[in-house]
């Protein structure tokens, strides 16, 4: 049973940095609470600051130590961190953190790092509905840099990486990575890329190769930024320095060349778009078993409708248009 919440107060909360709050925030928007559409309003203009790095790569590679070690990068510069943790295809996960990120429990205590993991729960919209939204709750709660970790390099976990303003895509020596990557396309959208565990054998091997397909695939005017390839042990925290330079390198390019505008504005596009069209399914959907609809399969199963026709009346019918 949904019970309404005060929003003006739970968002002051968040924004004063209280955990509670910032959790019950984005479980509204997990659940698709009908008043998401006030926490939005709510949040808009307190959002647009934070720096949002989202991190991809197969099981395996170390995403989840990576993002614990730039957890503690962030921190020793002084950066107020988000991590949302997101897992795009399990019913059963809720809220509890996922496998291997309980290695992530050294920032829990932290009152200047929040963790959320978040599964999507197959509700209408999926990531491309909840993930923005979260993001945008860590932001109005005062994160500086919100990291955005994925559990694979799926279609889904693409579209989470291009919810950020620069996507870091992580490999590892001996995993075949090269050709997952390539099947995966995330070779489209890495801004930064990751050799993780570079300690062992391979490691050149598997960066040499790394930067032979990226170079296959460029097709870069002069001053266009070219990915760099940051080598890491993460578990030693080994590379991560590094790895902060490359991300602020990136942000400072976008910055200049006005790409990081533009890049939020495009994700702003989709998502509105997103949240249109989920509820127009919705709409469409409160009409199963409603007469017009089945007036209409009845004119198509007669010949007398075709249906493209058909959907052109059902929408004019769901929207009030025509």
């Amino acid at each position: 049973m949904n019970v309404d919440v005060d929003v003006p107060t739970l968002v002051e909360q968040a924004r004063a940095g209280r955990p509670r709050a910032v959790a019950r925030l984005i479980s509204l928007v997990e659940g698709a609470s009908p008043q998401l559409r006030e926490v939005m309003a709510a949040l808009a203009p307190l959002a647009g600051h934070a720096y949002v790095v989202g991190l991809t790569g197969s099981p395996g590679v170390g995403k989840s130590t990576s993002t614990s070690a730039l957890v503690s990068a962030y921190r020793r510069a002084g950066k107020r961190v988000g991590v949302l943790a997101v897992d795009p295809s399990s019913p059963f996960s809720g809220g509890a953190l996922l496998g291997d990120r309980v290695r992530m429990s050294d920032h829990a205590s932290d009152p200047g790092v929040y963790i959320r993991s978040m599964a999507t729960r197959g509700h209408l919209g999926g990531l491309a509905w909840a993930a923005p939204q979260a993001i945008r709750v860590l932001d109005a709660a005062g994160c500086d840099v919100i990291l955005v970790e994925t559990v694979g390099v799926g279609q889904s976990e693409v579209e989470i990486a291009s919810q950020a303003d620069t996507s870091v895509v992580l490999l590892a020596p001996g995993m075949g990575d090269g050709i997952q990557a390539a099947k995966a396309g995330i070779l489209e959208i890495g801004d930064v890329y990751v050799v993780n565990k570079a300690d062992r054998d391979g490691a050149d091997a598997t960066a040499r190769e790394l930067n032979h397909m990226l170079g296959l695939g460029e097709s870069r005017a002069p001053g266009d930024w070219r990915p760099p390839i940051v080598r890491t042990v993460a578990a030693r925290g080994q590379g991560t320095d590094e790895l902060v330079e490359a991300l602020e390198k990136h942000r400072a390019w976008m910055e200049e060349h006005g790409a990081l505008t533009e890049r939020r504005a495009a994700r702003a596009a989709h998502e509105v778009e997103t949240i249109a069209v989920t509820t127009l399914r919705e709409r469409i959907a409160d009409l199963r078993g409603d007469r017009r609809l089945h007036a209409l399969a009845e004119r198509i199963v007669a010949g007398d409708l075709d249906p493209y026709a058909a959907a052109d009346e059902l929408v004019a019918g769901v929207t009030g248009s025509g």
